[in-house]
């Protein structure tokens, strides 16, 4: 999974410096607002200089997804206010996918923390690497922007592969967004978005009482 980041990391270094700022842009927005796709879209409000209210409604709507993350995310098993803290700072797609896998439901706390922490120097250290040879990475290279997409994949496969007997969530989008596009055409990706919204949460509600799988 770490792995993965390199390519990314790698591409967003350079995107940082191909912007017209500074190498350490990329390890600063790397290590303290760690937030993946929303650091790219970062990049174009900081050169385009952004009203900051547009940075923030910028970051709500990209990382709003973490709010549901808490609902299954295994937090609890973290002790401390540091340790529980930089759990929530660090909660990532891929640590979240890899944490509330079912093969993970016997780690322990110190296990989750060490996982997030290794996703973070990841990111941080690919990207700092990107940044400082930025200059020497051909104009014409594809596909590093490709390794994001496959890197979801392969995590959707994974959660797909874990499902026992829940209705599968792309399986819930696709329904929100037949709903909201045969009733509500002009609006639908903010109806497919609130539907697909009560849906995660009525499901969590009703699989919440289920004993747990070993």
């Amino acid at each position: 999974m770490g792995l993965g980041f390199v390519p990314l990391g790698l591409a967003f270094g350079a995107l940082v410096v191909q912007s017209g700022l500074d190498w350490w842009w990329a390890s600063l927005s790397a290590a303290v607002a760690f937030g993946g796709s929303f650091e790219f879209l970062l990049i174009g409000l900081v050169v385009a200089v952004a009203p900051l209210t547009s940075v923030a409604a910028a970051a709500f709507l990209v990382n709003v997804r973490h709010v549901f993350y808490a609902l299954s995310f295994p937090l609890h098993r973290v002790t401390g206010r540091l340790g529980k803290a930089y759990g929530t700072f660090a909660l990532c797609d891929e640590a979240y996918a890899l944490a509330s896998a079912e093969q993970a439901r016997s780690w322990s706390g110190p296990r989750i923390l060490w996982t997030q922490f290794f996703l973070h120097l990841y990111w941080a250290g690919s990207a700092t690497a990107g940044a400082l040879l930025g200059a020497l990475i051909p104009q014409g290279v594809t596909g590093l922007d490709f390794a994001l997409t496959a890197l979801f994949t392969v995590l959707a496969l994974d959660a797909l592969r874990d499902l026992r007997g829940d209705l599968p969530t792309p399986l819930l989008a696709l329904l929100c967004a037949l709903v909201a596009r045969s009733l509500f055409p002009g609006q639908m990706l903010l109806v497919a978005f609130a539907l697909f919204t009560a849906g995660l949460l009525a499901r969590h509600l009703m699989t919440a009482g289920r004993p747990s799988r070993a």
